[in-house]
């Protein structure tokens, strides 16, 4: 997956329009450029759509953006904050060196998106749907994939950090290239990942608790 480094490199970097406003309820945002702009007190956005538009250097703290559509949406270097994305739709995305914290995507469902040094603290996924999803060298602390369906995801260079994955479902699930798994719960829900065999002795005493396997040299 080909994803740029920078804005200009984008295929409609040329169509792009600074954006200067509020966001609205159903709004309609093609081929806008949110730079450096600050969404707070609960801006409500929810149903929006995107498509092909740049985000960066923003703060959305407290957002709606429930069942928003983002469409080959390039996001850089922005904070997410206590905002809602529940049940969001995503296509063809990236965010690089954004930050979430506190955010709701439960029921959300993500095809080809890629997070690239990205922070992610406290991420509700639970039941969200993620197909060909990247986390690339991001942190992940508390992340809930919790009965999430995950589709060909890859982790390379990443970090879990007491992330849940209770009832998720794991599909050619990629954990080789993470740097640190660990896991709050969920343990027997990684059938169907593919692990490496370091990683396997690492999480061995766990799965062996999970499975109810007792252990004894003598």
């Amino acid at each position: 997956m080909t994803v740029p480094d920078r804005l200009a490199d984008l295929p409609y970097a040329a169509l792009l329009r600074p954006y200067e406003g509020r966001l609205e309820v159903e709004g309609d945002y093609d081929t806008v450029h949110f730079d450096r702009l600050s969404f707070e007190d609960g801006a409500p956005a929810r149903g929006s759509r995107f498509l092909e538009s740049a985000v960066t250097d923003c703060v959305f703290t407290g957002t709606d953006l429930r069942r928003a559509r983002f469409n080959d949406v390039w996001a850089e270097g922005s904070r997410f904050t206590g905002v809602s994305l529940a049940e969001t739709d995503w296509l063809d995305s990236t965010l690089t060196g954004c930050s979430l914290a506190g955010v709701e995507a439960f029921g959300s469902v993500l095809r080809r998106v890629v997070l690239r040094r990205c922070k992610l603290d406290s991420v509700n996924l639970r039941t969200a749907a993620l197909h060909e999803v990247v986390f690339e060298d991001c942190v992940l602390r508390e992340v809930d994939f919790g009965e999430a369906r995950l589709n060909g995801v890859t982790f390379p260079g990443s970090r879990l950090e007491q992330a849940r994955f209770g009832r998720a479902t794991l599909k050619k699930a990629d954990l080789r290239g993470a740097v640190a798994i660990d896991l709050a719960d969920g343990y027997d829900s990684l059938r169907g990942a593919i692990i490496g065999s370091a990683q396997l002795l690492d999480l061995a005493p766990a799965l062996a608790q999970t499975l109810g396997i007792t252990v004894r040299d003598r």
